[in-house]
């Protein structure tokens, strides 16, 4: 089994921390959190301690290795100093909400040769995996247009967009990376327009809560992405590939399949409350993979390499969306 620190005990740091406890072949050592009481709390929810300290979670002869789940900021020094430490390290994008410091650390880490994966969770969703094989068998053909929707029901508090590097690299981020998985292809430009019409105190902090960004691929194909942080029925996913030869989609995903029919009503089950609702038991699968590599030695599919590029489109989108100019991607 697997010796596990979790690092982080917030929202995201709960859902982890349930998934490493039902693990089979985790063995759920440590959490820490800046907040004592909170690693208490959710350590001792799941038969863990809390650590002292970075020293007891990050030591390697107690942990083999760390789920980074800490606030955004903290991010990269937790991943350096798992390297240091000759630890393996799943962390929460983004690896740095600076380019340059993420693509040094990336070479850092990989030179330390521990295995690293970024918790790009929506690589997991089953039937965004199904639309990712057919594209690969080349059934579609060529692909032309890709079509994703990112649409959530609330938009996030102001004090947590102040400081989530805007729209592009927060949001959007995880569909440059699918755009990238489902297509084997880097994106070469971006260009991008947004508004804030949920909130216009989002403006106020230089991010948009609504945008659409288009990507080219290499052979002129297409992706375009509308990112929405807040709409009035729920949470609202789905990417569409249209091929030469055919069309396939991973659809709305409902909260059940029951449709009524009355008189001259027709009325269906609704989407997800929100976000999570819809992708929780990615996560589960992303630990999977992890656990597995860990164990086996199988590869690593969401690597740090694949962040940082996602995080590279994310950066030229970022541009794209200040200058209101098509922007080329510059990879590290």
């Amino acid at each position: 089994m697997q010796r596990f620190a979790l690092i982080g005990a917030g929202f995201i740091g709960t859902v982890h921390a349930a998934n490493l406890a039902a693990h089979p072949d985790v063995d759920f050592r440590f959490v820490f959190d800046v907040d004592a009481a909170r690693s208490e709390a959710l350590a001792s929810r799941h038969g863990a301690a809390a650590a002292r300290d970075l020293d007891e979670a990050f030591d390697p002869a107690l942990v083999e290795a760390v789920f980074i789940a800490s606030s955004t900021d903290t991010h990269s020094g937790n991943l350096r100093r798992a390297a240091d430490a000759g630890i393996a390290a799943l962390v929460e994008k983004p690896i740095d909400l600076d380019y340059a410091r993420a693509a040094e650390l990336v070479a850092h880490v990989e030179r330390s040769g521990i295995p690293a994966m970024v918790d790009f969770n929506r690589r997991f969703d089953r039937d965004h995996a199904e639309l990712r094989r057919i594209v690969a068998s080349g059934e579609l053909g060529d692909v032309s247009i890709i079509q994703m929707s990112s649409r959530g029901p609330v938009l996030p508090p102001l004090d947590y967009l102040k400081v989530s590097g805007g729209q592009m690299r927060d949001h959007t981020v995880h569909f440059f990376d699918l755009a990238r998985w489902l297509t084997g292809l880097d994106p070469v430009e971006v260009s991008v327009l947004g508004s804030a019409l949920a909130d216009p105190r989002v403006a106020e902090i230089g991010d948009v809560d609504t945008s659409v960004a288009t990507l080219r691929l290499p052979g002129d194909g297409l992706v375009q992405i509308d990112s929405v942080r807040a709409t009035g029925y729920g949470y609202d996913e789905r990417i569409e590939v249209l091929g030469s030869r055919g069309l396939a989609e991973s659809g709305r995903m409902r909260t059940g399949n029951v449709t009524t029919y009355l008189g001259d009503r027709v009325s269906s089950e609704g989407l997800h409350p929100g976000w999570f609702e819809r992708v929780q038991p990615t996560y589960a699968s992303a630990l999977d993979e992890f656990v597995a590599a860990l164990e086996t030695g199988s590869p690593i599919t969401a690597t740090l390499a694949d962040g940082l590029k996602a995080q590279a489109i994310a950066e030229a989108a970022t541009r794209s969306l200040q200058s209101g100019r098509t922007e080329k991607i510059t990879y590290s």
